[in-house]
C-alpha cells in the first residue's frame, strides 16, 4: 500500500510539553506510524514552558497567519520527536503562546484561548503551504484543533489544502472550549458557520462541536467510551451530534510507549525488575515507603494512586472510603496528585491521621509517579468517567494490578479477575460510591493475602501484556485511508 502523509495538530506533545494523556498519544503514535513507512509531522505551539530537547533550528521564513484584523506573524522552530526522525514544528508568537501555561494559569483558563488555538489551527495549515508539503490527512485533537476541519471545509476548500481529509480524536468530551461568538470573525470564517450544525451551541462558539460536524472521520480513545458519548449521560450535550455522526465514529484504544515505560530499564527507578524476577520491585516498594513516610512493612500491600484530585477521577470516593479501608484492612496507601483544594486538604489530613499508613505528596513529580507504579502492589483508579486511561496500563506494566471503576477505557483494558480460575488483570466495580470502592479494595486485599498464587498470576499477566502502540497504529492507518477515500471519493485511493 502507498504511504500516507499525516500531520498531527496538537496543543501538547510529550516530552516537550504535557498536561495529560493527549500529550502521551501525540508523543508516541507518530513514531509508530513513521516506523510503518508513513511521512508524519507534528505542529504544536511554543509555550514558555516547552522543553527544548534535542537540536532545534528556526526557519528563516516568517509564518504569516491569516486571522483577526491583521495578519499574525510567527516564527517556526523545527526539531524531532526524541528517538525518531519525525519532524516537530513549534509556532512561536509571544502574544499568544509566550506564557507558561498550556490552557490556563493560577486564575483559571486564559480568556483568549479561542484566539490562541485559532492561531495554532490556521498556522499549522499555513505552514503546510509554506513547506510545500500537502498532507493526505490531518489528525486533530480535542477542542483546541476543532477549527482545522471547519477551515478546510470553508475558506480553504478551494485551496491546495481543499482535498485534505481530517481525523478528529476526542480525548475528553467534557472539555469543549466554549467561547464568545467573536471567535468566528477572528478565524475569518463565514458568519454563517455560527449555526447549530456547525460552531454554535447555547449561544456561544463550541469548537469541539464544529470539529465533530466538519471532520471527515472521528475517533475516540476506547471502544467503550465511543459508545458512552453517544448517550445523554456521557455526551455532555453533544450526544445527538455523535449519534448523527455515528457511522464515522470509531473507538481505538490508546497504547503506551513500551520503551519508556519498562521497569527493566526505567532510569527513574532505584531498582529494576522484569516478569519472573520481582526482587527489584520489592526494593522499589521499600524505597517508596521511605519516600512517603510509610512504615517499613514488606508484607503489607501498598495501594498506589497517581491522579488529578478531582471528582471526575473519583478521588472524593477514595477520601470518603479511607477511614474504613485503613481501620479494617492491613494495607498502606501511597498517593500523588493535585487538584481541588478540598480533596488536597482531605488527603493531607488522612496522612496526618494515619501516620505510617497513608503517604501523600500534593503536587506532581514525574519520578515519584513512576516509583509509585513500581513500588505499589495494586493501583487505584475509581474514575467516574475515563475515556481511556493510561495509568492503569502503566500500573499493569509495572506489576500493580489495578482496582478500577467499570467505565470507558477501564472496561476495555482491565479484564475482571475471576476468583475461581485466577484469570483476569485486575478488579472492577460498577457503582461510583465509597462503599463499592472499599469493598473492591477489600477483595483485592484478600486476594493478596489468601490467594497469593492468583495475585502472582495477575502481576505476571499484566506485565507481559502488550499495551504498545503497534495494534492501535494499524487501526489509525485504516481510519486515515477511510478518511482519504471519503474526502476524495472519485479519486484513486491510497489504499490501492
Amino acid at each position: 500500500m502507498a504511504s500516507l502523509k499525516i500531520l498531527f495538530v496538537t496543543p501538547e506533545v510529550d516530552p516537550f510539553v504535557k498536561v495529560g494523556g493527549l500529550a502521551d498519544m501525540v508523543g508516541a503514535l507518530p513514531k509508530e506510524l513513521a516506523a510503518l513507512g508513513h511521512d508524519v509531522r507534528v505542529v504544536c505551539p511554543l509555550y514558555g514552558s516547552v522543553k527544548r530537547l534535542g537540536d532545534w533550528r528556526a526557519r528563516a521564513e516568517p509564518l504569516g497567519i491569516d486571522v483577526g484584523a491583521e495578519t499574525v506573524w510567527a516564527r517556526t522552530w523545527e526539531t524531532r520527536l526524541p528517538g525518531s526522525a519525525v519532524p516537530a514544528y513549534f509556532l512561536e508568537n509571544d502574544a499568544f503562546f509566550g506564557r507558561p501555561g498550556v490552557y490556563g494559569g493560577a486564575h483559571g483558563a486564559y480568556d483568549d484561548n479561542d484566539h490562541r488555538f485559532i492561531v495554532l489551527s490556521r498556522g499549522a495549515l499555513t505552514l503546510c503551504l509554506q513547506l510545500d508539503w500537502i498532507p493526505d490527512v490531518i489528525h486533530c485533537h480535542d477542542w483546541t484543533t476543532g477549527w482545522v476541519p471547519v477551515l478546510l471545509n470553508t475558506v480553504l476548500r478551494g485551496s491546495p489544502l481543499g482535498r485534505v481529509a481530517t481525523v478528529y480524536t476526542i480525548h475528553n468530551l467534557e472539555y469543549q472550549g466554549y467561547a464568545h461568538p467573536r471567535a468566528v470573525a477572528f478565524a475569518r470564517l463565514p458568519a454563517s458557520e455560527f449555526r447549530a450544525d456547525s460552531l454554535e451551541a447555547l449561544g456561544a462558539v463550541n469548537p469541539m462541536k464544529g470539529g465533530l460536524y466538519h471532520a471527515t472521520k472521528i475517533t475516540t480513545v476506547s471502544p467503550t467510551y465511543a459508545a458512552e458519548i453517544r448517550t445523554p449521560d456521557g455526551g455532555f450535550g453533544l450526544d445527538a451530534v455523535l449519534r448523527f455522526r455515528g457511522a464515522d465514529l470509531v473507538g481505538i484504544l490508546n497504547g503506551i510507549d513500551a520503551t519508556s515505560w519498562n521497569p527493566a530499564t526505567d532510569p527513574s527507578l532505584p531498582h529494576h525488575y522484569a516478569p519472573g524476577d520481582l526482587a527489584g520491585k520489592a526494593r522499589c516498594k521499600a524505597a517508596l515507603q521511605v519516600r512517603l513516610g510509610l512504615s517499613p512493612a514488606p508484607d503489607q500491600p501498598v495501594f498506589g494512586v497517581v491522579a488529578r484530585l478531582v471528582s471526575q477521577k473519583g478521588l472524593d470516593l477514595l477520601a470518603a472510603a479511607l477511614p474504613r479501608i485503613i481501620t479494617t484492612m492491613r494495607v498502606q496507601v501511597a498517593l500523588l496528585g493535585s487538584g481541588e483544594e478540598g480533596l488536597e486538604n482531605a488527603f493531607r489530613d488522612a496522612a496526618h491521621r494515619y501516620l505510617g499508613r497513608v503517604g501523600v505528596h500534593i503536587g506532581f513529580d514525574g519520578s515519584l509517579a513512576r516509583l509509585i507504579q513500581a513500588g505499589s502492589d495494586f493501583f487505584v483508579m475509581p474514575s467516574r468517567s475515563e475515556p481511556c486511561g493510561l495509568t492503569q496500563l502503566y500500573a499493569m506494566r509495572y506489576g500493580a494490578p489495578p482496582v478500577v471503576r467499570a467505565t470507558g477505557g477501564l472496561i476495555d483494558t482491565v479484564e475482571q479477575y475471576d476468583e475461581q480460575t485466577g484469570e483476569g488483570l485486575g478488579f472492577r466495580f460498577d457503582q461510583a460510591s465509597p462503599g463499592a470502592l472499599a469493598d473492591t479494595i477489600g477483595w483485592a486485599n484478600s486476594t493478596y493475602y489468601d490467594r497469593p498464587a492468583h495475585y502472582a498470576r495477575l502481576q505476571d499477566r499484566g506485565m507481559r501484556r502488550d499495551f504498545g502502540w503497534g495494534r492501535s497504529a494499524a487501526g489509525y492507518v485504516d481510519v486515515y485511508r477511510w478518511a482519504v477515500a471519503a474526502r476524495n471519493p472519485t479519486a484513486v485511493t491510497l489504499a490501492s
